[in-house]
């Protein structure tokens, strides 16, 4: 899975991984927002890595596995970030992101029979440092988002978007270049 090969995604191996992760960000989820120590203790043994202790996830988050997302120093996450890492997803510092984003690393067949099979394979997602992700946008499998980026809400990212640039749109694309 971790080398973007196709793997079954009904793996019992998989699904108990899933499960156990799952039931810590339910847990997560319901904790106090106001006891920031206790939602930074979860993230520190959730996540694969975090840049500092200035890390925020407002609740709810979501996410499969956890430990494949690296986040950088003071990144700040809003209500609704969902992050499906079957695939890294590594966060630059000083990143913040909207509400309601998603971040998908996981690909299908659009071939009904081998999509029915469950056999599936994921590609990486990397953003950069200074990047700000709008409400609402969501990106797609194998997508590398540059530095000092501004994506705009409602964005679709479904290619690689470059430094110092604002994107827009779906599919996103850049529109007006960051003097940097």
């Amino acid at each position: 899975m971790l080398a973007g090969l196709p793997y079954s995604a009904v793996d019992p191996v998989l699904l108990e991984e899933l499960g156990a992760v799952h039931d810590i960000i339910h847990r997560y989820n319901a904790i106090v927002p106001s006891d920031t120590n206790a939602r930074l203790a979860v993230l520190k043994n959730l996540l694969g890595a975090i840049g500092d202790d200035e890390i925020i996830i407002n609740q709810p988050f979501y996410c499969d596995y956890g430990k494949q997302i690296c986040v950088g120093k003071r990144f700040f996450a809003n209500f609704n970030f969902t992050v499906l890492d079957e695939a890294p997803v590594t966060v630059g510092d000083d990143c913040f992101i909207g509400p309601n984003v998603s971040i998908y690393t996981a690909c299908h067949s659009t071939d009904p029979i081998e999509r029915n099979s469950r056999r599936e394979w994921a590609a990486p997602v990397t953003i950069g440092d200074n990047v700000w992700i709008g409400g609402s946008v969501t990106i797609l499998p194998g997508v590398r988002i540059g530095n000092n980026v501004t994506i705009g809400a409602g964005s679709v990212v479904t290619k690689d978007i470059p430094d110092n640039v604002i994107a827009v749109g779906n599919p996103c694309r850049a529109v007006k270049g960051i003097n940097m």
